[in-house]
């Protein structure tokens, strides 16, 4: 079974809108604090402005609409989808780099105190502590890829 035009365009336009998200990372960072360095890693990492994940997710929503109609069951599951994936990013993982930080600073504590008990590696390995997103990016995230969607649907 081919996949029609119509697929590969919905499918495009989630993944451009979740690349761009990533590549305005290091761009919306300088403009906040144009006193950093540019800071080209952003464009691969991990939580920042504009969520690439909301930006994907929000695209294909609003693209499947475009497509099927917004009456449809297909734009319907992709509604619910999208709402899982944001509150993922917006609540389980930031959470979850919140709570990252808190054993890194208790774990760099105890060191200091009991530095026998801490020899395994496993406290040499470095957690990345920027797992997902507060909500300003979030939200930054689903207005980018509404923006996409609309964008390639006015193209197409």
């Amino acid at each position: 079974m081919l996949i029609s035009l119509n697929t590969i365009h919905i499918i495009f336009c989630a993944i451009f809108a979740a690349i761009s998200a990533q590549l305005l990372k290091p761009i919306c960072a300088f403009i906040v604090e144009p006193e950093h360095d540019w800071e080209w890693n952003l464009t691969v990492a991990c939580g920042g402005f504009p969520s690439s994940h909301s930006a994907m997710v929000s695209a294909l929503a609003l693209a499947v609409g475009f497509r099927e109609r917004f009456s449809s069951t297909l734009f319907a599951i992709t509604v619910v989808l999208a709402i899982i994936v944001i509150y993922d990013a917006a609540n389980v993982r930031y959470y979850s780099g919140q709570n990252i930080k808190v054993t890194q600073q208790l774990v760099k504590d105890l060191q200091e105190k009991y530095p026998h008990v801490f020899e395994s590696s496993i406290y040499k390995t470095k957690l990345k502590p920027v797992l997902g997103h507060r909500w300003v990016e979030v939200v930054g995230g689903i207005i980018w890829g509404l923006i996409v969607a609309y964008i390639f649907y006015l193209v197409k």
